[in-house]
């Protein structure tokens, strides 16, 4: 999936790396894994010597680890990135392996053991050569999403200027759960709202349809379903003569979203403002990115459990109604979202990157 989008959004090279993952493995599969560990270490200091970074930046998961491996035998610095607020076992190794660690949010440093610096505290340090292991850079996030006209994207869904809109989404391949919860609750939420679907590319897109062809013709007209959205390709501005439907535009059009809580919820949804419903992923660590959010006021959380009730007495509709006509709380909701926005998290891991690189090069 990452080859595709690379070569879509970007002209970057693009080279994968032999990896696999070692926790939670049966033994044979372990030894298999470690062999592929193995393999990609050894490709990846081929491609260390063939491009001689100055620096690496990682943002976790054990694709890293043969990289960051290569690095450590090479001396070139690097820089791990943990997007979520805890971290997986794989970024807890890489940050034993890496020059510097970087994270989205403070409460990071309690799951690495680190005190978490802000940034110019970190600088300070760091231009006086004093030690700095964890820094916070916040999320790095597209700058269209600062930027972007409202008017311009509620137009590139079709959006009536007289209806509020939900997003759902469940990340790139989509959430069940989330996605058969919304087709019971369609007749329901319909009447008085637009809903703008990105279901993912795992078939859930049938029984959908299949769900609003049972609705009146003017009902259906008020549903907008994508399997998947790019991200801008250009911007959003009010002057755009034929916007078209981005993820970046579908952020910036919503009054509200009901999404999983996966990282990039903790840059995004405070780019724009946008107060969730957030159902945390039961699987993985999304618990605390959607706490993070929930404890600032930002947003609320329900189980994945929850949505097994999927009439109108359920969880999952009583906060979308409650917010959706609850526009004061909904208003609070989103500045405190927007209060938590870090715009120039990307400029902030650049500079950390070529901090490395100048050091190296006065060492």
């Amino acid at each position: 999936m990452e080859a595709a989008l690379v070569a879509r959004e970007s002209t970057l090279p693009f080279q994968a790396m032999p990896a696999a993952a070692l926790r939670g493995r049966n033994p044979l599969t372990m030894m298999r894994n470690l062999v592929t560990l193995a393999r990609g270490t050894t490709a990846a200091r081929h491609l260390v010597e063939q491009d001689r970074p100055a620096v690496i930046l990682g943002t976790g998961g054990y694709v890293c680890v043969p990289v960051f491996l290569a690095a450590r035998l090479a001396r070139v610095p690097t820089i791990i990135y943990l997007p979520d607020v805890v971290p997986g076992l794989a970024v807890r190794l890489l940050t034993r392996l890496s020059t510097l660690v970087a994270c989205s949010v403070a409460d990071s440093g309690r799951y690495l053991g680190f005190e978490p610096l802000d940034f110019d505290t970190a600088v300070a340090r760091l231009a006086h050569h004093q030690a700095v292991r964890l820094v916070v850079t916040g999320y790095p996030v597209r700058q269209e999403l600062f930027h972007a006209d409202r008017r311009a994207c509620r137009a590139a869904f079709g959006l009536s200027d007289d209806l509020p809109a939900l997003l759902v989404a469940g990340g790139s391949r989509g959430s069940r759960s989330i996605n058969r919860a919304i087709a019971a609750l369609l007749p329901a939420l319909l009447p008085f709202m637009e809903i703008i679907h990105v279901c993912g590319r795992e078939g859930d897109a049938t029984f959908l349809r299949a769900a609003i062809r049972e609705l009146p013709e003017d009902l259906q007209k008020r549903y907008h379903l994508f399997e998947y959205l790019h991200g801008a390709s250009e911007m959003l501005t009010q002057s755009a003569a034929l916007p078209s439907p981005t993820m970046v535009a579908a952020l910036v059009a919503a009054d509200l979203a009901v999404c999983r809580s996966g990282a990039s919820t903790l840059g995004e949804l405070p780019a724009v403002g946008l107060p969730a419903v957030l159902v945390p992923y039961p699987h993985v660590h999304q618990e605390e990115n959607a706490d993070y959010l929930v404890q600032r006021g930002a947003a609320v959380k329900i189980s994945d459990a929850a949505l097994a009730r999927t009439t109108e007495e359920g969880l999952l509709f009583h906060e979308i109604y409650r917010l959706i006509h609850r526009r004061e709380e909904r208003s609070v909701m989103a500045k405190r979202m927007r209060a938590l926005a870090q715009p120039d998290a990307a400029s902030r891991l650049a500079f950390l990157l070529q901090t490395l690189v100048i050091r190296r090069q006065t060492a």
